[in-house]
């Protein structure tokens, strides 16, 4: 499970809306020195926040620091139909046009369409399994945040 912390910042029935900051791993790479994308986050551009609607069973309160997570596979799934299933339209397309032994502006012209027929599948999936709670992420446990504890955990 990949874990991310943040901050309700608004409820809704058996969900909450979560705010959290984006960082890089820069931080931790041994060429920031000398590496623009290191200098910007020196400078604050790498830290963009992000909202995120997470399925919660617990009782939170706008403000509450909390702890959401998504499963690895979910995310190793998604990259791949992002990523694989565009790439397969395109290269499906141009090579079936290829064996059509059409000319090259038209193997283009088919592999671009392939690509954005590929592109609206990957679209039409998404918006269909929006709504998927197995596809979501959840909060996993809420931070207690104040003078005397800093982060012992409420479940």
């Amino acid at each position: 499970m990949i874990e991310e912390q943040g901050r309700v910042i608004a409820l809704e029935p058996g969900a909450v809306w979560v705010e959290t900051v984006r960082k890089s791993t820069c931080s931790s790479c041994s060429a920031s020195a000398g590496c623009g994308q290191g200098l910007l986050e020196k400078l604050g551009a790498g830290q963009r926040r992000g909202l995120v609607r997470a399925i919660s069973d617990l009782h939170l309160n706008i403000g509450d620091a909390v702890i959401i997570g998504v499963g690895e596979d979910l995310i190793v799934r998604g990259s791949l139909l992002v990523y694989l299933v565009p790439l397969a339209g395109l290269f499906a397309a141009a090579l079936f046009a290829q064996f059509l032994l059409l000319s090259e502006p038209l193997i283009v012209f088919f592999a671009f369409t392939g690509f954005i027929a590929a592109w609206f599948l990957v679209r039409w999936r998404s918006i269909r399994t929006a709504d998927n709670p197995a596809l979501q992420p959840v909060v996993l446990r809420a931070l207690l945040v104040g003078p005397t504890a800093t982060s012992q955990v409420l479940a």
